[in-house]
């Protein structure tokens, strides 16, 4: 399967280039300073089209197909970081999916334009202190006063929390339990009552900012409401499908990228008056990752298929974000041992590889939580049937 056209190509050399000229050069001081340019960096890639590859072209996207996101993904992939491509791909496929596909005309302009053209930074706002991968075990809440919305709660681990122009909050909006009665919500940052808490250190991820939010009484037009009330939860499962999806494509890029700079480390380190790519154990070890990431890739590629056919992916994106979560580990992993004693040092991109996708595994649906959907849609646990 050929999946990229020339057009898919062209957009490709177009991001390579960007990400050479504009993002890479810059990752050691971004890194150092713990946090990167959001919105200096999120124009430029406005000004050349890159931030809404498949939306509505009435509010500045492309409306293109699916692939062009594979090719955004893999091309992020290569950044010399992780928490750049990770702070991107929040704002494109994570925290505005939902607002494109059923915000009305009105909150789009508003802020789905701007976040397109690259004025606005967006972010997603759903784990809380209680509530991770259990979405149902949110607290924050949105009670209807008239006509708005007064927001009430706190979010944890919140990408581009410190920089976001607006996020995209889920909250109960009802008293209704477990699922049910939770809505999505666009909140700008700049609303009285709305506070940043603490700017988080992180293992890994340095130059991507992440926050602790606070809500205190904020107020908001109801009319900020993104599609019906009570259909949140429905509303972000199919935003997690994206989120998962993309950071496939990313990781395997990733992974890909580590494998070749490791394999040309071996070929340049001598041990025992050779290099080390030609002891044996090494060369198959690569050998056989390589194979993995291939598989992955091709796996990615079946789910984007089944996504641009309209079918329902979560059990092929759940499986895939399962794979990747392991899989980046064992890369990462053997690419900082083959390094030896300088892949331990912290100044190294081994080193930072390592750190940075640790988190693949956590965020975005832990692999856990990929297991039990697969669980239930396979009809594995008690009383849930497949299909």
């Amino acid at each position: 399967m050929q999946p990229f056209t020339e057009e898919h190509q062209m957009f490709r050399k177009t991001i390579r280039d960007f990400v050479d000229r504009e993002i890479n050069p810059y990752v050691e001081e971004w890194e150092a300073e713990r946090i990167y340019p959001a919105h200096q960096l999120l124009k430029k890639l406005g000004d050349i089209g890159a931030l809404g590859l498949t939306y509505p072209e009435e509010f500045g996207g492309m409306n293109a197909d699916h692939w062009y996101t594979v090719v955004w993904g893999e091309e992020l992939g290569r950044i010399d970081c992780g928490g750049v491509p990770m702070s991107l791909a929040v704002h494109t496929d994570m925290a505005t999916p939902a607002l494109a596909q059923y915000g009305s005309d009105e909150l789009r302009k508003q802020f789905l334009e701007p976040a397109i053209k690259g004025e606005m930074l967006a972010a997603i706002a759903v784990t809380e202190p209680d509530a991770g991968s259990d979405v149902a075990g949110i607290r924050t809440r949105a009670d209807r006063k008239g006509d708005e919305f007064v927001i009430n709660g706190n979010k944890l681990y919140i990408t581009n929390g410190v920089q976001a122009d607006w996020v995209c909050v889920l909250a109960r909006t009802s008293d209704e339990g477990s699922y049910k009665g939770m809505s999505l919500i666009i909140v700008p940052t700049d609303t009285p009552g709305f506070s940043v808490s603490k700017k988080l250190s992180k293992l890994g991820n340095n130059s991507s900012d992440t926050a602790e939010l606070s809500f205190d009484n904020v107020k908001v037009p109801a009319t900020n409401l993104i599609g019906g009330e009570g259909m949140g939860f429905y509303m972000q499962m199919q935003q997690f499908q994206i989120e998962r999806l993309i950071a496939v494509y990313m990781g395997v890029a990733g992974m890909e990228n580590a494998i070749k700079k490791t394999i040309e480390y071996l070929k340049m380190r001598k041990t025992f008056g050779q290099p080390l790519i030609n002891n044996q154990f090494i060369h198959f070890k690569m050998a056989e990752l390589i194979t993995e990431v291939e598989m992955l890739k091709q796996f990615g590629y079946h789910c984007t298929q089944k996504l641009a056919d309209g079918e329902d992916v979560t059990r092929e994106a759940s499986m895939a974000k399962y794979k990747l979560g392991k899989l980046v580990r064992e890369v990462a992993d053997w690419c900082l041992q083959f390094h030896g004693g300088i892949g331990y040092m912290e100044e190294t991109w081994v080193s930072r590889y390592f750190r940075d996708s640790r988190l693949t595994g956590i965020g975005g649906g832990a692999d856990e939580i990929m297991l039990g959907i697969i669980a239930k849609m396979e009809g594995i646990l008690p009383g849930r049937a497949k299909g």
